[in-house]
């Protein structure tokens, strides 16, 4: 039984050159730039269950986000007595 030749760490296949790579070639590149731009979040088991799939998550929370708009923003009304208030 033969056995195989260790292969450098910097050896190329035999259908590749060098020149074909213009420039420095560096592992993991885009890896930052990926982890920068990836909004993936992970759910805690107990909010998963609650959720059947993304889309009632995500409705979930624009519903949050709403109700907390429409708390934190005076009414007009509300504006108005506290300007008298405040006289």
């Amino acid at each position: 039984m033969k056995t195989a030749k260790p292969r450098l760490k910097d050896e190329l296949r035999s259908e590749y050159k060098l020149s074909d790579f213009p420039g420095p070639m560096v592992r993991g590149k885009y890896a930052k730039r990926l982890k920068e731009s990836s909004n993936i979040v992970v759910l805690k088991p107990e909010v998963a269950a609650v959720f059947p799939n993304e889309d009632a998550v995500n409705n979930a929370l624009l519903s949050l986000i709403e109700l907390a708009k429409a708390t934190t923003n005076p009414t007009k009304h509300s504006s108005r007595r506290a300007k008298k208030r405040a006289a």
